[in-house]
């Protein structure tokens, strides 16, 4: 409860979940935001945060930004085919906005992406009293400079909850060992689906005859850049032996 300039914690609430990179906890989703223009971002990036929400049964949202400078149909064919939910914006012109912000009504969402695609931006466009700083990107580097220090948690209405959080580049995963490589395939549920019809049962879709998993990416079935991610992590997780025991 807060009076004036005073509060007081009245109740600690269980953790459903919690996040390193970003630094939020007990969200109802991540909205991760992504553009295909100055700066570009990488599957693979959007692919580790996913999957360390995942993990944690926490949804993802995708928002393509910027589509007033490209429309990003790569990124959003990517995801779509994955079973993402998949929203396309611009934070200068509007477009989409209205369309995400039925999709945070109600949650507590936590905004992640990049640095430079637009989140700030964006929730100044939800709601134009905050008047957050914005930031300019680099031409030369292609990267945007940090206007978000700390996360940040800000009322779009009475139930919606953004909290804004720093952005980050894939240094920042650079020690990727949240969870055990058992569980990794759980965190990519769209290959998970196809694994069901592998011929063994210990198949690690990494090179196996008679894998499902590689029969749908051959044939187009399932997305490359996906599995690509799932083979980058596995080797950095068996390589890390790691053995956190399975939720």
């Amino acid at each position: 409860t807060v009076e004036g300039k005073k509060g007081m914690v009245e109740k600690i609430l269980p953790r459903r979940n919690r996040f390193v990179r970003p630094a939020v906890a007990n969200v109802d989703a991540l909205v991760v935001f992504a553009a295909n223009t100055n700066p570009v971002t990488e599957p693979f990036l959007i692919d580790r945060v996913a999957a360390i929400a995942g993990d944690q049964n926490v949804p993802v949202y995708l928002c393509v930004n910027k589509c007033d400078l490209d429309p990003g149909l790569d990124l959003m064919k990517i995801y779509r085919n994955a079973g993402f939910t998949v929203i396309v914006t611009s934070a200068e012109t509007g477009e989409g906005v209205q369309e995400l912000r039925s999709l945070l009504a109600g949650k507590l969402t936590a905004f992640t992406g990049n640095t430079g695609v637009g989140k700030s931006s964006m929730l100044n466009r939800l709601c134009p009293e905050l008047a957050l700083p914005t930031g300019e990107v680099s031409e030369k580097l292609g990267r945007g400079r940090h206007t978000t220090r700390h996360v940040q948690l800000y009322a779009i209405d009475r139930d919606t909850l953004i909290a804004d959080t720093p952005g980050f580049s894939m240094l920042d995963f650079e020690h990727f060992d949240f969870f055990a490589l058992d569980d990794l395939l759980d965190a990519f549920p769209d290959l998970a689906a196809l694994a069901t019809g592998c011929r063994y049962d210990d198949c690690t879709h990494t090179k196996e005859e008679g894998c499902a998993v590689l029969s749908a990416i051959s044939e187009g079935r399932a997305e490359k850049s996906r599995h690509e991610t799932y083979l980058e992590l596995f080797s950095i997780l068996k390589a890390k032996k790691n053995t956190y025991p399975k939720r």
